[in-house]
Order: structure tokens, then sequence, then C-alpha cells
């Protein structure tokens, strides 16, 4: 039920019958870190909490909250999308396996440090691509460096879009070379 502070509340029967931008959704009472895992576990974004006893008011008064879920896997790092600096990039192209084959899922432009972008993109420029065609089919743009697909990087991200491509992607690190076998496998 929606409290409308002084008015009458709203409720399914009052909205049976209006076709309006007004959704009611459905009240859960559960642990909220269990249902955090399970909404995880089916590939959805988050949850929104609100104590029960307080209306809607607009603003940040954290009586209603956001929660995403946050998903990490490593990927392995196919190509970058070079920038006008020869000390960075503006994001990683990256690749998860189907079956035995790399295929393309999406690109990281954030969570990096400026040291560990200049650090990352001198490995990088020592892995450069030295073939026509790149390592992974790849619908997008043709200005992409690409690169040898030895280097792993652990991604935090919030979910898959219907294409199997990542969203909301975040970088975290390097992973060991030894760890080759972790690298996502998609369905």
């Amino acid at each position: 039920m929606l409290s409308t502070a002084g008015r009458t509340p709203i409720n399914e029967d009052t909205l049976k019958g209006h076709d309006s931008a007004i959704r009611l959704s459905e009240t859960i009472d559960a642990d909220p870190a269990i249902l955090l895992e399970h909404v995880g576990s089916l590939g959805l974004e988050g949850i929104v909490g609100k104590q029960l006893d307080q209306p809607y008011r607009s603003g940040r008064t954290g009586d209603w909250v956001k929660v995403k879920c946050v998903q990490s896997e490593a990927f392995m790092i196919v190509g970058y999308e070079s920038t006008a600096s020869s000390a960075g990039f503006a994001s990683l192209v990256l690749a998860a396996y189907r079956g035995d084959e790399l295929v393309h899922v999406g690109s990281v432009g954030t969570g990096f440090k400026q040291a560990e972008m200049i650090r990352l993109r001198k490995i990088l420029d020592k892995l450069r691509w030295k073939r026509k065609q790149p390592p992974v089919p790849y619908p997008g743009k043709t200005d992409i460096v690409w690169v040898e697909p030895t280097l792993i990087a652990e991604i935090e991200f919030r979910a898959w879009t219907g294409e199997d491509k990542l969203r909301h992607a975040s970088y975290k690190g390097l992973r060991e070379r030894q760890d080759n076998a972790d690298v996502y496998k998609l369905d």
C-alpha cells in the first residue's frame, strides 16, 4: 500500500481501471540480504526498500533506498579504445568464452586510477594484435586497438543485457595468468 500523507491511501483497488504511469509494486517481507542474493541470481539489478511507516518524499531522506546487485567476474582483455593521449585509453574491450571461442561482452571505461591506467596502457601496447582480424567477432567501432588476449581483468558489473553484454561495468584490477581457467563462460 502506498501512503499519501493525510490523503486516502493508494492501494490496488484505487488503481484498477486506470491506465496511468503509477504502478504498485508488491511488498515482500523478507530478509534483505537473502532477497538481494535471490534477485541477483535472477540477473536483476537490485531492490528498492522503504520504511513501511513512512510516506514517499522526494529527495534523499533514507526512508527509501535502492540497493544494487553487484557481480564480479574475470574477463579477457582483447583490445582498447584509444584516446588522444598516449598515456591512457578510453575503455577496455572485454571477452568471455562461449565454448572454446572468445566472444565480445562489452567494454569497461571506469574504475581506473591514473597510475594503473598508464601502467596498463604500457602493457597493452606490447600486446598489440598483429593480424588484420580482431581476436573476437566485433560489430562495433573500427578504431579499436586489438591486443593479444592474454590479460585477464576482474570486472564488477550490475547485470547482463539480452545481447550478452555487461551493464555498468567497473574495472577492479588484473588477475594472475594462472587463473585463466576462471575467465567467464557464457551459456
